[in-house]
């Protein structure tokens, strides 16, 4: 199979044109059109067994053995966050999946298996692939064809490994910091938000998921996950069906319009009612109003939550309208995959979910399958496996890093720094921690700190490899060692975290952390703070005692997209995708339309270099560019 070129700036406008002009969904445009009357004359010879197993997704942990996908007609499985081969290099990856592959296609009917991971920063389960930027710091470049461009890059690794489905993008319009998933979405502009998510939908798919380096992309979680009450992770959204409308469906509208072709249905509530129930909005607007052809899937164990009763649980979220469900119990475990099997075929039985609603939901996998030509070609391509972690597919990260990158400060021309600096010195343990670097979702679920992948570059490193021979680099992780430099580079910022763990009320710097900046500031050189963190936070005296203040948020495994700005070989152009609270009182969104509410910087601010022609000079301007 022929590796896609990268996308230009060029063709997603003139594919965005094309679309605007010929007024047709991208359903049609990207060959999910045309498949039906295979998909109804394969639906004719199943029996209700097979057609069940379509519908249903375990984890791979949740498989007694491999022949489970034989034994129960196994449409799907995934691996949740930190799943896999215990083996973590690509070429294992490969064997099992293809190993799992093999056993559907054991089956009477040969009905291909649609494997999911949440590639969700890159291939980000994966030792040894390009970790990006996590969504809000790709929300900062605010540049569509660099997104569309960095998920090609992640379709291309995904498809190495033998998988073809990504639970990716998150276009969730986050509006309260305090949600520990703030960092999945691009920004809290639904404009934005939506741009994006299209961009990141062709990345992914292509232009058709027939393409042997195309990946099904998922878009989540529908619908208002990030406008919870307290950001608190699976809570309540509470607004009317109009804020609804407006704030938080326009990316699932575009996102549908530019072919997506699967969504993922949310935990969260809106206004009481659990969003896997919600057959208004999965059914009445999702899929008749707004057309959606494609499948719906549910969360991690997502419709347990609907009351203490598995199996009513079950006839609840099917008539909703849910095509797929996603069940990480295995047998032996309460609420496994098969007693989800033998309870929806007694729903059936007992006709309280009907078979029309069976082939409906089967009809709709089906399509899906048949436009990735999954039947005529299950396997991947090997050549795609030894790419992974490429320099040409972290070339794409890097920049990625260095347009995400918003200059909050810059005072006394503090940067950029001379490669030739006579004495440097870099302060925290973050700046030499890969983990911290690449945040949650990092070959583990929430993420660790530490060496955790292979290939990447913390900004220690890449510091070493920029400056000149001459210049002398110390590093001092608890900043006991401040004598004698010119200038100073502190990294500080959150550990890793991800969903439940993450939710926090106060996003303060931590006090250890302001007291090295404060001490670095008594030095008397210039202090150039380094930001890590999934959400803005609260600086206080980061800002103040800071000269130069860079939100270089969760950058993933690249770290000399950080040194290309630092030492201006590139001018930063980042741009916040949300406001900046001055306070722990305004990390939600809604706050600063309200009278006397300003942010501490507001939404699209970031600074720049004056000159972006001749970097080797330190002159800075502080207007908004």
């Amino acid at each position: 199979m022929k590796t896609k070129q990268l996308i230009s700036p060029g063709s997603v406008v003139r594919r965005a044109t094309l679309l605007a002009v010929l007024g047709l969904s991208g359903l049609a445009v990207r060959g999910f059109a045309g498949v039906d009357e295979s998909v109804d004359a394969l639906l004719t010879q199943m029996t209700l067994d097979e057609k069940i197993g379509q519908m249903t997704q375990p984890d791979v942990h949740a498989l007694t053995t491999a022949a489970d996908i034989q034994k129960y007609f196994l449409g799907s499985i995934l691996n949740g966050g930190g799943g896999g081969p215990t083996n973590n290099v690509p070429a294992e990856w490969l064997k099992a999946v293809n190993g799992y592959q093999s056993w559907a296609l054991k089956t009477r009917l040969k009905i291909p298996l649609l494997y999911g991971v949440d590639a969700v920063h890159g291939h980000n389960n994966v030792n040894g692939a390009v970790i990006f930027p996590h969504h809000i710091g790709l929300g900062a470049t605010h540049n569509p064809a660099l997104i569309e461009q960095a998920e090609h890059i992640n379709a291309l690794e995904i498809e190495g490994t033998g998988i073809r489905w990504a639970f990716a993008p998150c276009i969730a319009v986050a509006q309260n910091e305090r949600w520990g998933r703030t960092y999945e979405s691009y920004g809290d502009s639904t404009e934005l938000v939506s741009e994006l998510g299209v961009a990141a939908v062709r990345g992914l798919q292509g232009e058709t998921l027939a393409d042997g380096t195309s990946v099904l992309a998922c878009a989540k979680h529908f619908i208002g996950d990030g406008g919870t009450v307290d950001g608190i992770d699976q809570g309540n959204t509470v607004c009317d069906e109009a804020t609804l409308r407006k704030l938080y469906l326009p990316p699932y509208q575009a996102a549908i319009k530019a072919g997506v072709g699967s969504i993922m249905v949310s935990y969260n509530s809106w206004n009481g009612q659990k969003m896997s129930a919600n057959k208004h909005l999965l059914t009445e607007v999702l899929k008749e109003e707004l057309g959606f052809k494609g499948f719906l899937v549910s969360d991690w164990a997502a419709i347990d939550q609907l009351g203490t009763e598995y199996k009513t649980d079950i006839e609840q979220s099917i008539n909703a309208g849910m095509d797929m469900v996603m069940i990480p119990y295995g047998p032996g475990q309460p609420n496994n995959f098969v007693e989800f099997i033998q309870d929806l075929k007694e729903l059936v039985a007992e006709k309280r979910v009907s078979v029309t609603r069976i082939d409906d939901a089967v009809r709709r996998i089906l399509r899906i399958k048949f436009a990735m030509g999954s039947f005529k070609n299950p396997y991947t391509d090997p050549a795609l496996t030894a790419a992974i972690g490429s320099p040409a597919h972290r070339a794409v990260a890097r920049d990625c890093v260095r347009q995400s990158l918003v200059l909050l400060k810059n005072e006394d021309h503090a940067l950029p720094l001379s490669k030739n600096i006579k004495h440097l010195t870099v302060v925290g343990q973050a700046a030499d921690d890969l983990g911290r670097q690449c945040g949650g979702w990092t070959i583990s679920w929430q993420g660790e700190t530490g060496a955790i992948t292979r290939g990447g570059t913390t900004l220690l490193t890449a510091i070493r490899s920029a400056v000149s021979p001459q210049t002398e680099v110390t590093y001092s992780a608890d900043g006991k060692n401040l004598t004698g430099a010119d200038a100073i580079i502190l990294v500080v910022g959150e550990m890793p975290y991800a969903e439940m763990k993450g939710d926090r009320t106060d996003l303060s710097l931590a006090p250890d952390e302001i007291a090295l900046i404060q001490k670095a500031k008594a030095t008397g050189v210039p202090v150039i703070t380094v930001l890590y963190s999934g959400r803005p936070q609260v600086l206080g005296q980061a800002l103040t005692e800071s000269d130069a203040l860079v939100a270089a948020w969760l950058p993933g495994t690249e770290g000399e997209g950080m040194t290309d700005v630092l030492f201006g070989d590139f001018k930063p152009t980042g741009k916040l995708s949300r406001p900046w609270p001055q306070d722990n009182s305004q990390l939600n969104s809604a706050v600063f339309a309200e009278p006397g509410q300003p942010p501490l910087f507001s939404l699209g601010f970031g600074l720049t270099y004056e000159n972006s022609k001749n970097l080797s000079a330190t002159r800075t301007t502080l207007s908004h560019d």
